[in-house]
């Protein structure tokens, strides 16, 4: 069990301290967290690290998953999309199915806590069932800057019920809800099995037993295999890539419970990929493995996250805390997290060739990438990591519960 006073030496001992300071006055109160699963995703991943450090400083937090059959998730997978600005067929039984599971769910849950969060749109329409009495949280995780209006509006009736909204960037605050809205950027945690320090063996271990050779330069993308992430696009990318220097790409990603799609995406860019798949030049991994991320990100020469659209995307905060160079995006969350040429590269998510051309300028210039690593670190360790986000939360129950001059 890792425990607060574990990150010390990451942070420093004035963080810690200010974190034991602000539980003072919230000591006994509960939350409780609800979102969709416990594995495969950036909601699970914080979760699972922050849930024990509330309980350690004196706050009673609990994590629940909301139960639904595949139907709820492909409607709900749906739902992501469309608030990404997808269109969507948004018919009465699809609306039925999906307040039908959160009102199955109050049933037999009991949500008596001090305060109840919920995380992004699965089970949103659950404060429709329960007498309200504590603040209700939503807490969005998506990209909501230009939702499909019909789903919006939908959401909305749920939305309105709710006492705080939490968005990740301000670009996703929306003038027609009206209750307090405010920014928390998501974080990772540098002591979990995906960001910790491994050795050279381990790290040698693992890339072996999952087939990957590190005979020549590595480019890498970790993500869902979710049309968002543009999986496809990478491959066109590492084809120009690969006509100036030679290189292999690794695309690796988890099925999560709650992403129906992930199956389909990966069976059409194992298709698309065939050919390079079969010469050993482009690697498809789909795995729970969290020390073999952990593997892949210290080992790649560059990272890419060529998103379309991007709530936040911590695997960028990953790769950064590793000291990796990375290439990604202009988009989302993403430019929160990366100052183009200070910490990171930037591009315009349809610019293949301004994506080829950065990547072979870190490959061609290994000390620019040093560089790029050594200041993402930094970035990293004073922004985006677990024990900022206890801070954040703490606060947010001190605005809910108590006098901040306590």
């Amino acid at each position: 069990m890792i425990h607060l006073n574990d990150y010390r030496k990451i942070v420093g001992d004035k963080v810690i301290s200010e974190i034991y300071k602000k539980a003072r006055g919230l000591y006994g109160k509960s939350i409780i967290h609800l979102n969709s699963t416990y594995m495969g995703g950036g909601v699970a991943e914080i979760l699972n690290s922050l849930i024990p450090l509330f309980n350690e400083i004196g706050i009673d937090a609990g994590w629940r998953i909301i139960r639904g059959n595949p139907d709820l998730f492909n409607i709900t997978k749906k739902f992501h999309n469309a608030l990404q600005g997808d269109k969507i067929n948004l018919s009465e039984i699809k609306k039925k199915l999906y307040v039908q599971t959160s009102e199955d769910f109050s049933v037999y849950t009991h949500l008596d806590h001090d305060c109840v969060i919920i995380h992004d749109p699965q089970p949103l329409p659950l404060i429709k069932f329960y007498k309200k009495r504590q603040p209700w949280v939503w807490r969005c995780h998506v990209d909501i800057s230009n939702p499909n209006e019909q789903l919006w509006e939908f959401l909305k009736g749920f939305i309105l019920n709710y006492d705080i909204a939490i968005f990740s960037s301000e670009e996703y605050k929306k003038d027609d809800i009206y209750l307090d809205q405010k920014i928390i950027h998501p974080v990772i945690d540098p002591l979990s099995p995906k960001n910790m320090e491994l050795s050279e063996k381990v790290i040698s271990k693992y890339l072996k037993k999952f087939g990957v050779p590190t005979d020549k330069p590595l480019l890498t993308q970790i993500s869902r295999f979710d049309k968002w992430k543009d999986p496809e696009g990478v491959l066109d990318v590492f084809k120009l890539v690969k006509s100036e220097v030679d290189c292999r790409l690794v695309l690796c990603g988890s099925m999560a419970t709650d992403d129906p799609e992930g199956v389909k995406i990966f069976k059409q860019v194992e298709k698309k990929a065939n050919e390079l798949i079969a010469k050993g030049e482009v690697i498809l991994i789909t795995s729970e493995n969290n020390i073999l991320v952990n593997a892949l990100q210290r080992r790649s020469d560059v990272i890419i996250q060529k998103s379309i659209r991007e709530g936040f995307g911590l695997v960028i905060s990953e790769a950064l805390w590793k000291e990796r160079p990375v290439v990604a995006s202009n988009v989302g969350g993403i430019p929160l997290q990366i100052v183009d040429g200070v910490n990171g590269l930037l591009v315009d998510p349809f610019d293949n060739e301004g994506f080829a051309d950065r990547i072979v300028e870190i490959i061609k210039h290994p000390n620019l990438g040093k560089e790029l690593g050594e200041k993402g670190k930094e970035s990293v360790r004073k922004k985006f990591l677990v024990t900022r986000l206890l801070s954040d939360y703490l606060d947010l129950m001190r605005d809910m519960f108590c006098d901040r001059k306590n």
